[in-house]
């Protein structure tokens, strides 16, 4: 049971790391061509715009939410990669 929760905690890392480098790679492309890159629907930048944005006006309740996010993000892998 242990070795499936181990291998289930190393696939979501990596689906995750997945996600954040095709978001990352979204944000250039949009960037660059505007909001008609159609293969990632566009939006990106608005999206992630907004969210900060509603981040920033909650205050301290923002402040604590973008520091659990940071956390989540660069915190050491809980399983390390073979």
């Amino acid at each position: 049971m242990m070795h499936f929760l181990e291998e289930l905690k190393r696939w979501l890392g990596e689906i995750t790391e997945i996600a954040l480098l095709l978001i990352a790679l979204g944000i250039a492309a949009e960037i660059l061509f505007g909001n008609t890159v159609a293969f990632f629907g566009g939006g990106i930048v608005a999206n992630l715009t907004a969210l900060l944005k509603t981040l920033g006006d909650n205050g301290l309740v923002g402040l604590i939410a973008l520091s659990i996010i940071l956390f989540l993000f660069y915190r050491k892998r809980a399983v390390p990669q073979s």
